[in-house]
């Protein structure tokens, strides 16, 4: 397993990982098969989406936001809840296939690690499927 380590820089952003994730199956020998990336965060996710246009990573922000608003309306104490819905709305884990050692992503997808409650320290973790 190879634990990726990020630093986010903003309360919510979307970061593109694919090219730290390709060098990760590389380091792994994974010619064949898939990988499983996973974010053990409660308040952070993983998804996999357009990376050709960097508008898009802004609207998937926006319509989240929208979806679920930050406010004071939920029990959660600490304040962060809408991150936690967030996350739980996109997903911890995705699992990609790999062909003579290389991703098998279509031709305009890229990974991102999600960020709902930063600035932090965060980390993926990628093993063989």
């Amino acid at each position: 397993m190879i634990k990726l380590t990020i630093k986010t820089q903003a309360k919510q952003e979307l970061i593109d990982i694919t090219e730290r994730v390709q060098r990760a199956v590389r380091e792994l020998g994974i010619s064949e098969g898939a990988c499983v990336l996973f974010v053990p965060h409660t308040t952070a996710a993983i998804t996999i989406n357009e990376h050709a246009d960097p508008s898009v990573k802004e609207d998937i922000l926006t319509a989240l936001g929208k979806l679920v608003p930050a406010g004071p309306f939920y029990q959660h104490a600490e304040g962060n809840a809408h991150a936690h819905i967030r996350a739980s709305l996109v997903g911890h884990s995705v699992t990609v296939p790999i062909a003579d050692g290389k991703l098998l992503l279509g031709t305009w997808q890229g990974i991102f690690f999600c960020e709902f409650d930063g600035p932090r320290q965060r980390e993926v973790w990628i093993t063989r499927a």
